[in-house]
Parts: structure tokens; sequence; C-alpha cells
């Protein structure tokens, strides 16, 4: 079909957005509506002495300020944070309050509210509150952590928490029968989300019907409504979530905040609409980051080059506060699928999480499988160079072959599908990977040195456990709406899902409408995290359009007289069509829907409308990444001069998606790997990167032109065949451009972000 799975149709949702017709959340407006702004702290760790408002309150236009006095009984931020230490304790959960009570533990902590009748002259208000602080010692970072002085009383040493997981007795085994052992010290350097819409709220509280709105941008509104039913103790009916066009998640706005929670206090409060916009500098001071560990890892082979076991011990910086996710992202989030698709017979890992005064951490785009993979491809690297192994050659040794499936890996995982070795020698080939010397000697000719980098990933994608729904509901003219509980903040859900309900019903696929983002619709669903959405979503709707085939079947026959005939559906033309077997008596999906609207006939009141739900297993995106970087010496500018991937996504609904979604992968792979980076003064905990003057992001002149192919392996665990696509291009970007830096450079590791000044120092001491 034209605008069937596997088309490569273009974003009908570009459309809107480019022009300017988008409608974020900073784009409502309201009556009597009152703006919001934060004082923050400028201090990293300090007591709070007192807070006066005095001169901030007889401002123009000031309608009230609130201080943790007027919000003391509000709820505190909800966490997810379950997971117990080594010892089969409970992770001590960290106690954040919405305003704090008695000391600061961040540079930008929000300690005071300030609402005005204009953005303005709430700012100015805001900048008029006198805080009294004494500061206090600040552990900018997890090593500072250990020594420093005690950030929360109930977490002696800052530990926060002491968890592991595999075999340790096995592995410890393993090391010791290895023929070599290689090890490694790597650093995941804090990286800023930093989507194109900051994080904006606006809260509507409805006296008469006690009833809380919240219009903001999420990646999942029925999740955010269930942590707030849980911290205000209200009923589902009683909070409604919106979301509209979503500028950017990346994992950051999965998770419910200050600022959503108390424009909702304050809306109630003073009996109007309360907004907020953040802007840019609030966003690198007060948003969750991403990544920020310190790892030890160990790779054992035997003699044939083959892996034994991998051991791990990684220091993770939590933040101030343990987030919502962010224990989870540095443990179970990404350990699982340590190992990759590699045979690992035995893992053992061990993560200590630390408190600092820093932003908290939480999911960014992998949310632990980009650290993972990490581990794998630079300990390969290393072991290749010990074996004397070409670095294909030694993936391709341990990489699971197509046989060898299902594949339980050491955790559990049932790894279903792939062709692992295929994807790994038709990168290869396209890459020619075997005649780089000659590159290279070409680059040398004009002084400038050539690498080139290899990486298989994994990611396991699906998300939260638990159904995720679908609803199909026909309009008077034969469109139908499409309503959802996933949550596009730019993944194409308006086009691909449009594909695929005309691929299936055989209607127009401009008749086609995706509702999502408004828990009124009714649709529970479990949000756009873990690249997730068309593998969970995606087979609803499949599910729902295979029960409005089965509905329409006996609506058919009931109109066209088949008297007891069976009656058929297909596609025909590009139109479904229901057809009485061994008759020319058909009628038309699209006529038969409008025809049950029009004329109630007893049985089909609600004509075809239809549900549907569908609760699968993860799955297991792979493919492999080749990098060819050249370095200029004179000043250690990295430029990306190839790049290859080859990617097993499962079935491919719409291949430009996919790309676009691959591409902007590999752009924050490529940002952390070479320019990205959060600096916190190591003595004050103040924030060093605080706008993008400081902080570098990648430009278009950064990306390389991208040769991507992909292979369509279809996964067992889902009807569509489907895999997840949106964080795979992180995952395998970050080892491969490391590991084409590295051999460039004639090292055997260099750390994020391989920024000029840190390559022109290596450069410098090589010389010397």
């Amino acid at each position: 079909m034209k605008f069937g799975i596997g088309q490569p149709v273009r974003r009908r949702e570009d459309v809107r957005l480019v022009t300017g017709c988008g409608q974020y959340t900073d784009d409502l407006s309201f009556e009597n509506q009152l703006y919001a702004a934060f004082v923050r702290s400028p201090h990293a760790h300090a007591r709070l002495l007192g807070i006066d408002t005095a001169e901030a309150r007889a401002m123009p236009g000031v309608i009230g300020i609130l201080t943790h006095e007027d919000v003391a009984d509000a709820p505190t931020m909800p966490t997810l944070a379950r997971n117990k230490n080594r010892d089969g304790s409970d992770v001590v959960v960290t106690p954040k309050a919405l305003l704090p009570a008695d000391r600061a533990r961040f540079c930008g902590e929000a300690v005071a509210m300030v609402l005005a009748d204009s953005a303005a002259r709430a700012r100015d208000a805001a900048d008029a509150v006198f805080v009294d602080y004494d500061p206090l010692g600040a552990a900018a970072n997890s090593d500072e952590a250990k020594n420093s002085e005690q950030i929360w009383e109930q977490i002696p040493g800052n530990l926060a928490l002491d968890w592991a997981d595999g075999n340790e007795a096995a592995t410890e085994a393993a090391f010791a029968s290895a023929a070599r052992i290689v090890a490694i010290d790597l650093v995941q350097n804090r990286v800023v989300p930093a989507p194109m819409e900051t994080r904006a709220a606006i809260g509507d509280y409805d006296a008469k019907t006690e009833r809380y709105t919240l219009y903001s941008g999420t990646q999942g509104v029925a999740g955010y409504r269930e942590r707030l039913e849980i911290a205000f103790q209200v009923s589902s009916e009683k909070l409604r979530v919106v979301s509209g066009d979503v500028g950017g998640g990346f994992g950051q706005k999965t998770s419910v905040t200050v600022e959503q929670m108390l424009v909702l206090i304050a809306s109630k409060k003073f009996g109007c609409p309360v907004r907020w916009t953040g802007d840019r500098s609030e966003a690198f001071l007060a948003d969750t980051h991403g990544r920020n560990l310190k790892t030890h890892a160990e790779l054992a082979l035997d003699s044939d080059a083959r892996i034994l076991a991998v051991r791990v011990k990684t220091d993770a910086d939590i933040g101030a506060y343990m987030s919502m996710i962010g224990p989870n992202v540095v443990t179970t989030g990404g350990m699982r699928i340590l190992g990759g698709v590699y045979r690992v017979p035995s893992a053992y890992v061990h993560v200590m999480g630390y408190i600092t005064n820093s932003s908290c951490i939480s999911a960014y785009r992998g949310a632990g499988r980009p650290e993972a993979g990490y581990i794998m491809d630079r300990l390969l690297d290393l072991a290749a160079a010990e074996f004397g192994l070409d670095r294909i050659e030694i993936r391709k040794r341990n990489l699971l072959s197509s046989e060898e499936l299902p594949y339980k890996n050491w955790k559990g995982l049932t790894i279903d599908s792939g062709e692992f070795v295929r994807n790994l020698e038709e990168a290869a080939a396209i890459a020619d990977w075997h005649g780089f010397k000659a590159r290279r000697r070409e680059s040398e000719a004009r002084g400038k040195l050539r690498g080139q980098g290899v990486s298989y990933y994994v990611e396991v994608s699906g998300g939260p456990p638990g159904p995720e729904p679908a609803a199909i509901r026909f309009s008077g003219d034969g469109g139908v709406q499409v309503l959802l509980g996933t949550q596009s903040n730019g993944q194409g859900h308006e086009t691909s899902f449009a594909q695929l309900v005309s691929d299936r019903l055989g209607l127009d696929y401009h008749l086609v409408s995706i509702l999502e983002g408004d828990t009124d619709y009714g649709v529970e669903g479990r949000g756009s995290v873990g690249s997730r959405s068309l593998q969970t979503a995606g087979n609803a709707i499949l599910a729902a359009a295979d029960d409005i085939i089965r509905k329409g079947k006996l609506a058919a026959a009931h109109m066209l007289q088949a008297g007891g005939a069976d009656v058929h559906f297909s596609i025909e033309g590009e139109q479904g069509l229901f057809r009485v077997a061994g008759s020319e008596r058909a009628i038309s999906l699209r006529d038969l829907a409008v025809t049950l609207q029009r004329e109630k006939i007893p049985g089909f009141e609600t004509g075809l409308d239809s549900e549907g739900a569908f609760e699968g297993k993860p799955t297991y995106p792979n493919g492999c990444h080749i990098c060819e970087a050249e370095i200029d010496t004179d000043t250690g500018k990295v430029a990306i001069v190839r790049y290859v991937i080859v990617d097993d996504m499962g079935r491919v609904v719409n291949p430009l998606i996919v790309e676009g979604q691959v591409i902007g992968g590999v752009a924050q792979g490529l940002g952390q790997a070479l320019m990205e980076n959060v600096v916190y003064d190591p003595d004050s905990g103040q924030l060093l990167t605080a706008s993008f003057l400081d902080y570098a992001m990648p430009r278009a002149s950064d990306m390389p032109s991208i040769d991507m192919r992909y292979n369509e392996i279809l996964c067992t665990t889902n009807p569509l065949g489907s895999k997840g696509a949106g964080e795979a291009g992180t995952v395998g970007a970050l080892p491969a451009i490391i590991g084409a830096l590295s051999d460039a450079l004639g090292v055997s590791h260099i750390d994020m972000p391989a920024t000029p000044d840190r390559i022109w120092k290596i450069l410098t001491r090589t010389r010397n």
C-alpha cells in the first residue's frame, strides 16, 4: 500500500511543527492566569537560616510567595527507587520536599516560589527575595562524597546504595582460570538532556469539581497521573494530565518534578491557573542530568580469545536526591544487558551510588544501556590488542550465532532473534574495513591522524511492564480516531501509527487521526520510554484493528444477507472490503462503518469501535557501527569522515522515521563522546557549564554523513515483529567513536569527552 507498513512516508506532523503551528505547553493561555518564578539556591550546600519576602511581596503585580512553611504539609517528591543493597537491606530513600525546610543541597535548588501577574514581574520579585544562607562544605562528585561532610543524616559516608548482581563465585573462578585478563578504567561523563523545549507546567485547580489539571510536556500522561494520585492522595477522577506537542524528552520528561507539583498547589491556593516556563539557565541548573559514572571493568578470556567472564565495579553519582528512576538507571536499567549479544558465561557487577551536591541523575537516552555497551566494546578492543587480533575477528569469535538463539544471558534475559555475525560482516564490507590502511596513509600525507572504530551494540527495549492499550473510534464520515497512552516527543507517532491502521484496515491514511496526551481519553498506557511505543502500542492497534475486522464480518454478513456463507476481509485497490464468499456482494469497511453509525442495528450499537491491548516481552534491537575519524595534529580537532551502520530493528514500519531516530541517537552519542560535559567546581559545587556558551552541543557541521542499512530480522515476542529504535543509535555511537580516536592516537583508550584540548595533550605527550 502507498501508505502502508514499510513505506517511507514523510512525517505529516512536520508541516505543523516547522511552520510554528504546534501547540506546546508555553503556547497555552488561560484567563486570570498567574506566572511563577523560582528563587534558586546559589550555593551547592547551605543551611537556610531564614527567608525574607517582605520587599518582594510589596512589589507591583506580586500576588503571593510560597516557602517551605506554606507547603510543609504537601507531599514529598515521588521516587520509584526500590533497589536492595548487597546485604539485602533497602536503599535509603532521600525525602525531597517541594521547597526545602532547613538546607539547600545543590546549586539551583528551588527554595521559594513567587507568583505575579506577569512573568517579568515574577522574575523581578524573585530577585528581591532575601535568603539567609550559611554555606556548608560541598561534594561535587562521587570521589569527593566519600570523604566530605555528610549530606543526609541517614546516609553515612554519603553512600546511598551498595548494589550487586551476578554470580560472584563463578566469575571469580573464571578469572582464576583465564589465559588472559584485560582491564580498563572508564568515565561516563555527566551530560544534560537539553531538549529543544525546556520544561514548562500549568496548573489549573477547579474548586467546583475539586479537580486538578496539569498541562505539561511529558513522556506519558497516565504515569504522571498515577504518581500525582499517590502524592496528592486523591482519586484518578480528581486529576487530569494533558501533554500537547512535546519538544523532546530523552528520558528527562518521564518524571514528575517539583515545579509541576507546585503549580497545582499554587493554583488551588490562589484560585486561578498558574504557569511556569523554565529558561535555559534553569534547565542547566535544575533539570535532571544523565550518566556520570566511573567504572573499572575486567574481561577474562581463554587462550582462543573467547570470553569467560566480565567483572565490573562502578562508582555512580546519584546527585543530591534520588530522582524518580535514577537508582534504577545506574543498576538494573543497563547492567541487565551487560555482555550484549556476546557469549558471556558469567558476570558480576558491583555499583556504589553516592549522594553529591549536584543535580539529580535520571534517565537519559538509553538509560544505562549505552553505559553497558560501552564497557563491553572497550574491553574487546583491549582484548584484540592483547591477542594481536583484528577487532572484527575477536567480535566474530564471541558473537552468538543464530543457531544458539533463543539465548538466555547471565541475567536471565532471553534474546530471541538476530543475525549478529551477518550484520557485523556486512558493516565491515560496506565500510571497507580491511582497506583502511590505504586511507590512513592518505590522511597521514595530509598531516592528519586517522583511526577506525567498531562497536556491536544491543539494546533492551520495551520499557516498563504492563499492558498497553489502544482504542479505535469511527466518525460519521468513515474516518477513525486512534486513542493511545503513549506520547510522541518527536518520534513521528502521527505518521507511523496511521500507517499501521491504513495497512491493516485498508482505510485512507489521511482519514486516520492519532490522539494521545490526555488522561481524559481513558487510555491508561505506560508512555514513551525505553523505545517501547511501536512494539507495544503498535501491537495494541493491530489487536483493536483485528477486533474491528471480526465485528465487521458479522455486521457485513447481516447487511449483505450472507445466508450463512462465510464473509472474508481483504484489501483490494488499497480499500478494505468485506465480501461474501463465492459472490460479488461486498461492502467497504468505511461504508460499513458509516452505515452502522447511521443505522442502529441490534448487536452493533457501538458500530465498529474497538479496543485492543498488548503486553509483550522485551525486544533486542542490535547492530554494528563503524566509525572513521581524522585528527588535526596541530589543534586536536576531530572530524568524523566515515560512518556506517547496519541495524536490526525488526519490522520497520517507516524507514524515514527509523533513519531519523538513529541519526538523532548518533548525534547525542557523538555529543557525549566528543564535547558534552557538565562540570562542577570541585571546591564550591558551583555549576561551571551553565549555558551553551560553556557547554558544547554538536552542530550539523559536526555530524558525518551516515551510511545506514538495516536487516529486518523479526523478533518472536510480538505479532508485528518490531524492535525498538529510539535509543539504539546512542548505544552504538559511544564506543565506535572512542575506538576510532584511540586507534588514531595509538593509545589504548581516551576518556569521553575527547575534546581537542584532551587530544592535543595526548599528542604533545607523544611528541615529547
